[in-house]
């Protein structure tokens, strides 16, 4: 656990830093007239959790936080096995984007997460991952139009129709 803990803090700090980098190609203060520039979130928000793993790192080193006062493993078996069932469900999630688009890959996720690894109801499983996704569609697309990646073209008939509820 000890070092699982500071690996991690270090992971975290070094990819805070990569974002505040990559975030500052793009103004991060006021640009007048239009409010905060686009690098400003991204910016500050890794900002802010390069300070929170500086103060992890230094709970580390004081060994005051539990993980820093333990001697046991990282991961059990039970915690590596649904590590690689969420990070496996995570894998297909992106791969799926380009196919079934955005929203139907979010769908196909929480089904999977909620029915199998929750062991949700199907009922409630289905309802989530339909419901969920609509809810994305109309604020990301109607809301602050922000279009997502809308798949292969077999998806075009939902979308059309999505879209003309929307305009």
């Amino acid at each position: 656990m000890r070092m699982g803990e500071i690996l991690l803090a270090g992971l975290l700090a070094a990819f805070s830093i990569y974002l505040m980098w990559k975030s500052a190609e793009l103004p991060t203060g006021y640009v007048s007239g239009r409010g905060p520039g686009g690098g400003a979130w991204p910016f500050w928000l890794s900002g802010i959790m390069l300070v929170c793993c500086g103060f992890i790192a230094f709970n580390w080193w004081r060994r005051t936080s539990p993980p820093s006062q333990s001697d046991e493993p990282f991961l059990d078996a039970r915690s590596w096995r649904m590590l690689g069932l969420v990070g496996g469900g995570l894998v297909v999630f992106v791969g799926l984007i380009e196919v079934i688009s955005m929203y139907g890959a979010i769908a196909v996720f929480l089904f999977y997460y909620l029915r199998f690894l929750g062991r949700h109801s199907l009922w409630l499983s289905l309802a989530i991952a339909l419901v969920t996704p609509l809810a994305f569609f109309f604020f990301f697309e109607g809301a602050m139009q922000i279009t997502m990646p809308s798949g292969l073209p077999f998806t075009d008939p939902v979308f059309d129709l999505l879209y003309e509820l929307l305009y």
